[in-house]
């Protein structure tokens, strides 16, 4: 069991404090340190956090950049990443860097600790962004096969322009453009523009 030192490295003030509140009713003994920065946290008065929960939009070095730096300066403490937004391409490069798990913002505050829960417990971390990452990547075989014209319609699908401001984008009939998007839909397996957009991104077609 990994100790209850935690290192929260966060700019916003308020997500910080009613993360740490939570941290707090959950784990016996914690022990927080908070930093808006990168640059705060290397002057952290913690020396061996066991954890380290670094927000990936941060003010100066961004918690990307910053992954080897935190490494480097606490090579025993466990990464966990931080985002309001999750896309494939930064999960698969937060790990690469050295992150243990990409957890949501936006999850609840229960599947929040049941990943810092399982890492204190040096188990695997299941039911994180990261691990949704790895199973898409596992079905990549499935990914649907968009022609160069259609994934150019689907880009713009999902910036919501009407099949008229597509086709003038991209000097084709509206017609055309119609026969396109109907492709599209049958290849992402949805039936509506909406859906298209939100299976698109979730399988990191677009971003």
């Amino acid at each position: 069991m990994l100790p209850p030192r935690i290192l929260l490295i966060d700019d916003h003030s308020l997500f910080r404090c009613g993360l740490r509140m939570v941290l707090g009713a959950a784990i016996p003994g914690l022990e927080v340190t908070e930093a808006a920065s990168l640059e705060e946290a290397m002057r952290s008065p913690m020396a061996d956090p066991a954890l380290v929960l670094l927000d990936i939009q941060l003010h100066g070095l961004n918690g990307l950049e910053g992954i080897g730096l935190v490494k480097r300066r606490w090579p025993e403490a466990a990464v966990v990443m931080l985002s309001s937004v999750v896309s494939p391409q930064k999960v698969r490069e937060a790990m690469e860097r050295g992150a243990v798990a990409f957890v949501s913002k936006a999850d609840p505050a229960d599947k929040i600790l049941s990943v810092i829960a399982q890492l204190r417990q040096g188990l695997p971390v299941a039911g994180d962004a990261s691990q949704e990452v790895a199973r898409a990547d596992e079905e990549g075989a499935q990914q649907p096969l968009l022609t160069p014209r259609q994934s150019e319609v689907l880009d713009l699908l999902c910036q919501g322009l009407s099949n008229k401001v597509i086709g003038r984008r991209l000097n084709l009939s509206e017609n055309t453009v119609r026969g396109h998007v109907q492709a599209v839909l049958a290849a992402l397996q949805v039936s509506s523009r909406s859906e298209a957009g939100f299976a698109a991104r979730q399988r990191g077609i677009v971003t």
